[in-house]
């Protein structure tokens, strides 16, 4: 046996390993373990495999299992792992070895750097070195949802780059049909492979209802008859942001149990200036937009699950839409408990337009794979990456009190009101607009005592909470004078205050401009039952 073939068969052991994975399947609006029927949250980070050299990227700053120890070790339990259709149908792609597809690119430096960091990948062809990935992952016990991004290798997404939609120059609905068709095929048997996503961001002009529903339709179809144990992911229009045509129109498939569908939320295209000056009413916006054209699934009469496939941000810190949005978005995220995957783990990309070592901003790594770009963002993740609500939970719905611009939850300790680990979140009932705030279970409520000092919790229930700004995100209550105060985290000591509103007049409602940050005011009740 060669030394090929020895790695072959070490790799199909570590498939067999993984055997006990448990198979996913739906609930209503929750995606669930199929032999329990308990929930399952995937709590994904994106490993790009899609871009030209078709290779995953990272493997030559570090061994593959180095990098996938700092995926788990940062409390994600699942990977969207990417791949172009042509890696699958086209055998002069399929076929390459790792350092011929490298050598066709002139990258010298990564091909040095796996020689070191994973020598044994250099023989494979990429089609191998894919299932490898995917091996290692699962061995790991790392869930997989593999993502068709694009059909000819590169970097996505142009609204002309011709693999926007079905009949672009190259998105041949046959072929990526076969595509579907091979990865659902190769990846039979792989437990840890619990979900297929059928197309990363459909866009551009060609886009239109009639053949998004033929051709996603057939697409979830074809992998559901390959391989019956995959959920089938289902992305929408207009790069994955807009699924309101199902509220007229069901999604028809021979299967059920199966069915996700996914979305997308960034802040592209929307200025810094616009998210400066209206940060309450931008953030009710997006918020509105998102409800209106997929988190509305989740609650419909036939209701799924919806899979955040991307969101993120340039973990630098330096663009301000991104940093208003990521708090907007979190609060929602954490609201409505849906499963997600951040773009991205990558701190860089072998070649990306043309770029060798391409820096990715929007990556938790470095750009040597060290360590985290930004610990503080992705210590933010924690709420949502914990199961909040489970519908088999036995136990009455409370409220953790959740502060999205740091990321940690409102708690209690010796009569003092902190901030702390969502873990560790004070309980409190339901809140209706204009009452108090009460602790679940507990005697005592929250009140105002003053400008500038921290909240009480006493047997006092006289302050009466008002949610005070078009984002939803501010909660006031009068103080002895009649004037309103919000909750607020005061940035230089991280106590919990109340003070004067942000961008919130006297009369309560938005000013049309402020050229504040109203986000140390923000506050989420969370419904959670676990």
């Amino acid at each position: 046996m060669n030394h090929h073939a020895i790695l072959m068969a070490l790799f199909l052991l570590q498939v067999v390993a993984f055997s006990n994975s448990a198979q996913l399947s739906t609930n209503s609006r929750w995606i669930v373990d199929s032999a329990t029927g308990k929930r399952v949250k995937l709590t994904c980070v994106n490993w790009p495999s899609h871009l030209e050299p078709m290779i995953a990227e990272g493997l030559e700053k570090k061994p593959i299992n180095d990098i996938i120890q700092k995926i788990s070790g940062n409390g994600f339990n699942c990977v969207r792992f990417t791949w172009p259709t042509f890696m699958f149908t086209r055998p002069d792609y399929g076929n390459l070895k790792v350092f011929e597809s490298l050598d066709k690119y002139n990258l010298s430096a990564a091909k040095v750097g796996i020689s070191k960091n994973n020598p044994q990948i250099l023989n494979m062809t990429v089609v191998e070195l894919h299932k490898t990935v995917v091996g290692e992952l699962g061995k790991n016990k790392v869930m997989v949802v593999l993502d068709n991004h694009v059909s000819r290798p590169t970097w996505c997404c142009d609204g002309n780059d011709g693999n926007g939609f079905f009949g672009d120059a190259y998105f041949e609905p046959k072929e990526w049909l076969q595509g579907l068709t091979a990865v659902a095929t190769t990846y039979k048997g792989f437990p840890q492979v619990v979900g297929m996503s059928l197309r990363n961001e459909l866009r551009g002009g060609r886009q239109n209802e009639p053949n998004w529903y033929k051709y996603m339709q057939e697409g979830a179809n074809t992998i559901h008859a390959q391989n019956p144990d995959l959920l089938v992911i289902v992305s929408g229009l207009n790069a994955d942001t807009n699924l309101g045509y199902l509220r007229s129109k069901a999604f028809n498939v021979n299967f059920t149990n199966k069915l996700v569908f996914e979305a997308h939320w960034y802040t592209f295209g929307i200025p810094d200036k616009a998210w400066t000056a209206q940060t309450n009413n931008l953030c009710a916006t997006q918020t509105k937009r998102a409800r209106d054209d997929y988190l509305f699934l989740t609650s419909a009469k036939n209701s799924f699950p919806v899979f955040m496939g991307e969101f993120g941000i340039d973990e630098r810190g330096l663009n301000v839409a991104d940093n208003r949005y990521i708090t907007c978005f979190l609060a929602v995220v954490a609201e409505f408990d849906v499963d997600w995957a951040l773009w991205s783990l990558q701190g860089s990309y072998i070649l990306r337009q043309g770029i060798v070592n391409h820096d990715e901003y929007y990556g938790i790594l470095d750009i040597d794979w060290d360590r985290l770009r930004s610990p503080a963002f992705v210590s933010r993740l924690q709420i949502i990456q914990q199961i909040n609500q489970d519908f088999t939970s036995k136990k009455p719905t409370y409220y953790k009190i959740f502060h999205p611009l740091s990321g940690q939850c409102v708690q209690i300790v010796k009569n003092e009101i902190v901030l702390a680990s969502c873990n560790n979140a004070s309980r409190w009932d339901q809140h209706l607009d204009g009452s108090p705030i009460k602790l679940e279970g507990a005697a005592g409520c929250l009140g105002v005592a003053g400008d500038g000092v921290s909240p009480r919790v006493s047997m006092d229930c006289s302050s009466k909470w008002k949610i005070v700004s078009s984002s939803g995100l501010h909660l006031a209550a009068q103080d002895g004078k009649g004037e309103y105060l919000c909750l607020e985290v005061n940035v230089s000591d991280s106590r919990i205050v109340t003070k004067k509103c942000l961008c919130v007049g006297k009369n309560l409602s938005d000013f049309r401009t402020c050229a504040g940050n109203p986000q140390s005011q923000w506050f989420k009740l969370v419904p959670a039952n676990v």
